[in-house]
């Protein structure tokens, strides 16, 4: 479990987990937090915040010092590794050990027993990936992966935990701006664009969109002027709100489709109640492990609400193309003929089989039970193309700490609510406390604050107010806030809004902070104790 914890951020997945320790498995969890899932491990890898691939390479290195690779299997699934091997020469233990604050014979466990374990699975979620090289994160624990032989079969694998219900849908049907449904890609692609503009009768470029943090950039430079948001609440759950909020007011015109009127849909234009697709509408739904489906309509939504289908469709017509007023049904046929990895998905067969993973390219194929299970195949046609090496280089956290802002903050979830707190935040729970900025007991002695003490957090981007809670899960010099409860504290003021290149995701989870008293500012400090968001 590595930047996960799963417990409370994935607490039904977790009961699966722990029918697997109670059975025998082993678990390692690799957090800098000792969380609530951390606490269920046979060891705790308590990583600096944002060296993980320095951890990861040196496993590497390890395993393959000690003789413990796949060699078959990479010798014939794979391409890349002699590369691979030299580029983590350079992460010994010691390394490691220095770089992580993770013990070198903690870490020599780790890559031994992952290396020697029959079936082997390698977890994580966002504190991997929220990280301004979460690509590079995520290469280096795929890495590990091909190194082991640890993929494409039962019990063994990469398992991305996704943090919503339908991510993995969404990804498939094209919400990413370089690809067309089924991942087919909008550059390369020649075959799939022609597919696409033969039933759409429109030329489709062969131009990437943008992502949402180049979106927020062409924004500031005046380019992006006019934004339709469905089902997201940027003005709180981006990094530096106190920038995307500016952004989002500034706009020509701003058009929110949304079950909740959030905070961003209060400032809109206009705003497009929809319905609650889990049980209002009709259609499908992805899950992590690929399989699609159906979802059916249990509640008639309340008067004025709309299916986004009847939305979309009518403001189509509006702009001068009639679609009609098709159903869920015929919009996913009309995806499965241009999809191939859909094809076979038919809803009689969905009903049927109680899902389908795809790739299942026609009717007759059952669908694919482990995606990369074509890397164990002998026969080379089958195998298709190797799972390739990717050398990644350890690249620290972009806000640096400093004598002004000496405490790492990182963010995450609890049990009891959910992102910005629009869908849990409604009704009561035993379970919730107010927003707090959770501190360890050595900072809490050293600053001299006291458990539900008032204080002022600040980074380069603004200052907030927050109550102290002393968190014995934490170590000295590391920091925790959610972002559950904005209207209590904007916690995503102060987070950086510095992003991967090669994903797009903003770095929540690495932000360099200071914590002061009320009544008296740092000296010297750049951001005074009087701040506001974005000063």
């Amino acid at each position: 479990m590595w930047g996960s914890n799963a417990r409370e951020a994935h607490p039904i997945f977790f009961h699966h987990v722990l029918r697997g320790l109670r059975k025998g498995a082993r678990m390692y969890a690799v957090d800098p937090r000792r969380t609530t899932s951390a606490q269920w491990a046979d060891a705790w890898l308590g990583i600096h915040v944002g060296s993980d691939i320095s951890l990861a390479n040196a496993i590497a290195r390890e395993i393959i010092e000690a003789g413990l690779v796949h060699e078959e299997f990479i010798r014939r699934a794979t391409s890349g590794f002699e590369a691979y091997a030299q580029s983590v020469l350079p992460y010994t233990l010691e390394r490691a050990e220095a770089d992580t604050g993770v013990p070198g014979a903690l870490i020599r466990q780790l890559a031994h027993e992952y290396a020697r374990a029959d079936r082997a699975q390698i977890c994580w979620t966002l504190g991997i990936t929220e990280h301004h090289n979460a690509a590079d994160n995520v290469f280096a624990l795929i890495n590990l992966a091909l190194l082991t032989g640890h993929v494409g079969r039962y019990g063994s694998g990469v398992v991305p935990l996704r943090g919503q219900n339908n991510v993995q849908g969404g990804g498939d049907m094209g919400a990413i701006p370089n690809k067309l449904t089924g991942f087919q890609d909008i550059e390369t692609n020649h075959e799939a664009r022609a597919r696409f503009e033969a039933v759409y009768g429109r030329p489709i470029h062969a131009k990437p969109g943008m992502h949402l943090s180049q979106m927020f950039e062409a924004m500031e430079r005046g380019e992006l002027t006019a934004c339709y948001i469905i089902g997201e609440n940027p003005m709180r759950s981006e990094a530096d709100t106190g920038r995307a909020g500016k952004l989002l007011t500034g706009l020509d015109h701003l058009v929110v489709q949304d079950m909740f009127l959030t905070d961003t849909a209060a400032v809109a234009d206009v705003v497009l109640p929809a319905t609650a697709a889990w049980c209002e509408a009709e259609g499908t739904v992805t899950s992590s492990e690929r399989r699609v489906q159906r979802v059916r309509k249990a509640l008639d939504p309340p008067d004025g609400a709309r299916d986004d289908i009847e939305i979309i469709c009518e403001l189509a017509r509006r702009l001068g193309c009639d679609w009609g007023q098709p159903t869920a049904q015929q919009v996913w046929d009309e995806l499965r003929a241009l999809s191939p990895m859909h094809g076979g998905m038919s809803y009689d067969r969905l009903d049927k089989l109680g899902g389908i993973r795809w790739p299942c390219p026609d009717e007759q194929h059952p669908g694919t039970l482990f995606l990369h299970g074509r890397l164990w195949e002998e026969d080379p046609v089958k195998r298709g193309a190797p799972a390739p090496f990717t050398p990644v280089e350890h690249d620290p956290p972009v806000d640096l700490l400093s004598g002004e802002f000496p405490i790492r903050l990182t963010t995450g979830r609890r049990l009891d609510s959910y992102n910005t707190g629009v869908q849990s935040g409604k009704f009561a729970t035993p379970l919730r406390r107010p927003e707090t900025i959770n501190v360890s007991p050595e900072d809490a002695e050293k600053l001299g604050f006291c458990e539900g003490e008032a204080v002022r957090v600040s980074s380069r981007r603004g200052s907030i107010e927050a109550p102290v809670h002393v968190d014995s899960t934490l170590r000295a010099g590391l920091a925790f806030m959610t972002l559950h409860f904005p209207e209590q504290v904007a916690t995503n003021i102060l987070t950086l809004d510095a992003w991967d290149p090669k994903s797009g995701t903003a770095e929540f989870k690495a932000t360099a902070i200071r914590i002061d008293k009320l009544d008296a500012a740092a000296p010297g400090s750049d951001v005074p104790a009087h701040a506001e968001a974005g000063a």
